[in-house]
């Protein structure tokens, strides 16, 4: 499950990172001016730098509390599996 969730993780930050590209190229030539230009790229790029920061910071924590989070998990489903044969 671990393992799932950082490969969604990553296909999410690399999913924006090609979004933000794809808008900045295709808008590029309905800026007003090369200074409104540049203040998008950097408004873009701020955007990403904060957005994968957070995702590698929750991936982090996520290796440090793995066992708890997905403990609790496989318990849970346990717990439902034996309900459903039970009845």
């Amino acid at each position: 499950m671990h393992r799932l969730d950082v490969i969604v993780a990553w296909a999410f930050v690399a999913g924006l990172w090609f979004a933000i590209i794809f808008v900045a190229i295709a808008t590029w030539s309905l800026a007003p001016s090369s200074a409104a230009r540049i203040v998008l790229l950097i408004g873009g790029a701020v955007v990403l730098l904060f957005n994968t920061a957070a995702i590698v910071a929750m991936l982090r924590h996520y290796r440090e509390d793995r066992d708890f989070m997905y403990g609790l998990d496989i318990k849970f489903l346990d717990a439902a599996r034996a309900k459903r044969k039970g009845m």
